[in-house]
């Protein structure tokens, strides 16, 4: 494959240096972006070996997108999305952290959405353009990072059931504080019900818009009840734990078992997720992955057996899980934080270049 040239516009009139600062300064997640965004567009060609065509590779002003009303994402949701953050080290260099493992999940996405694949290069160089152009943005403080956001949608105008022939993918960039606010403290889930995130067969295994979509009902309930995130059941497997409306879930036991949910197709496979597990392991701690039921998470923390919860995600890293709500019942905290901690500190670690890299996992920008 060749290499791809990216043409550059440059923004006209980018945020000021003092303005860059006062946002650096208290980043918080997802408010403010940077100055330029990636473009590559995609046009489909039954003669191409690969289905199509990748072209126009761009760096270009952050701004508005132009788009059909009757554009096929906007009818039919053939969209997907990834996120990852870029670290500023000590050095001034720029690193991402497993980004090859964010390739090949937009991949699986994809497929999964009849979206076309994107070759691993191509978005390592995305996101390695926007970040050298943005560089600035990057911020250096104690869990700061530049979240970047690809994503790929159907951009073709049409009306009909089939999977578009023109797709545009993406990639914009916030700087990104402690996603929940504030220092590090556990957080309250509230159990839903009601409502389910993804069946047998969906696109739970996905990272598309619709399953967060699916999601919003239940959180607000979450809200409403005082609580900071949903926690999501299984139903047909005795109410086995899922996930969390944007993170995966973990179990420390007092026997050294780190457990987390088995993937079964209606659960997203975290990038945190499974460098935690390996993490884990490193710590010699017994790592589990199978199906953990709601009433074990309550006897676990009753009996003493499960001494930590907590979740983890690229936004969030990990963070403690607290009280559990279920309707009027309360599952208390376990308490324990020891091991969340130390996974945390080894994973921002090695992520900020402050502990060794054994897995080779970072990949340098700049």
């Amino acid at each position: 494959m060749t290499e791809t040239v990216f043409a550059r516009h440059e923004h006209p009139n980018p945020t000021s240096a003092a303005e860059r600062a006062a946002i650096l300064a208290e980043p918080g997640f997802g408010k403010d972006f940077t100055d330029h965004m990636v473009s590559i567009d995609f046009t489909a060609d039954p003669d191409h070996p690969d289905g199509g065509l990748w072209h126009d590779a761009r760096v270009e002003p952050y701004g508005p997108i132009s788009l059909s009303p009757a554009a096929s994402v906007l009818h039919y949701g053939q969209e997907i999305f990834e996120g990852l953050k870029a670290y500023r080290h000590a050095d001034g260099s720029i690193w991402a952290f497993r980004p090859e493992a964010n390739a090949a999940r937009l991949n699986r996405s994809a497929d999964r959405l009849a979206l076309p694949v994107l070759p691993e290069r191509l978005f390592l160089d995305a996101i390695g353009q926007l970040v050298r152009a943005d560089r600035d943005w990057v911020p250096g403080g104690e869990g700061e990072a530049l979240y970047l956001r690809p994503f790929m949608y159907a951009s073709e105008a049409f009306l009909g059931v089939r999977a578009a022939n023109e797709v545009a993918f993406k990639v914009i960039a916030s700087p990104a504080g402690n996603y929940f606010g504030g220092e590090l403290k556990p957080v309250t889930i509230w159990v839903s019900r009601d409502y389910a995130r993804a069946g047998v067969g969906g696109t739970g295994a996905a990272k598309c818009g619709g399953n967060y979509a699916a999601s919003l009902k239940a959180q607000q309930q979450a809200a409403a009840h005082g609580a900071n995130q949903v926690l999501f059941l299984d139903p047909a497997h005795e109410n086995a734990v899922e996930e969390l409306g944007g993170m995966n879930v973990f179990f420390v036991f007092a026997d050294g078992r780190l457990v987390t949910p088995q993937l079964t197709g209606t659960i997203l496979e975290g990038v945190t997720r499974s460098s935690i597990l390996q993490l884990g392991r490193d710590m010699g701690l017994t790592v589990e992955q199978r199906r953990i039921t709601l009433d074990e998470w309550a006897s676990g923390v009753r009996s003493g057996e499960i001494t930590e919860v907590f979740a983890c995600g690229t936004a969030a890293v990990v963070t403690p899980i607290g009280r559990l709500l279920d309707g009027d019942e309360v599952i208390e905290s376990a308490g324990g934080t020891e091991t969340t901690l130390a996974l945390r500190e080894r994973l921002l670690g090695i992520q900020t270049g402050a502990v060794e890299d054994e897995h080779g996992w970072m990949h340098r920008l700049v």
